[in-house]
């Protein structure tokens, strides 16, 4: 296994205009080192490898909590659809992003550094056909925070899918559950 360059997403906490589609072009096609390190250079250069050598290419997004990793998976994403010339009409990221959102709902919680933080890792693979272009992708889960199930630090929440169950209980196909508000269940269910 030979490990590459790692990104590591680090949150400015504002827009930047430096991921737009003129931003993009003007890495396609540059070699590492050529410019400025960006996200897209890092997609670039996995994008290269990928149609010189003919072999899979992995790029890790790390980063702490809140930094951004989801994001800038996303913009990987775009990337890849952008420089393949996919002829899609929706962006593969948003397809790959809103696959899963009983995931979304089940993995991420709110945290002292992010309303929407994901609990849980990532691995999207992305598949290209023969001429380079985006054919499909997978996403696989994994949970990674289990004790958030039974104890959240303060100020911290469960996971939004309890939330949503009990925002829920009133209606008819979940009056079984005998759910009640979560300010009475304090939110741990076994």
């Amino acid at each position: 296994l030979v490990v590459g360059i790692i990104l590591v997403a680090i949150n400015p906490y504002k827009q930047l205009p430096i991921y737009g589609d003129a931003i993009i072009h003007a890495y396609s096609g540059q070699n590492m080192g050529d410019m400025d390190p960006h996200i897209f250079a890092v997609a670039e250069e996995a994008y290269k490898q990928m149609a010189r050598n003919n072999k899979n290419q992995s790029i890790i997004v790390s980063g702490e909590s809140g930094a951004g990793k989801t994001v800038s998976a996303r913009y990987t994403m775009r990337y890849f659809a952008t420089v393949s010339k996919s002829s899609s009409n929706v962006h593969v990221e948003d397809k790959v992003l809103a696959s899963n959102p009983i995931t979304e709902a089940v993995g991420n919680a709110k945290t002292t550094r992010n309303d929407n933080s994901s609990r849980f890792g990532k691995y999207t693979e992305i598949s290209f056909d023969q001429s380079y272009q985006i054919i499909g992708a997978n996403m696989r889960t994994y949970l990674l925070e289990k004790s958030r199930v039974v104890f959240q630090s303060e100020n911290e929440r469960n996971y939004h899918i309890f939330y949503q169950l009990c925002a829920s209980a009133m209606q008819p196909e979940f009056k079984h559950l005998k759910l009640g508000r979560c300010q009475e269940n304090n939110l741990i269910f076994i």
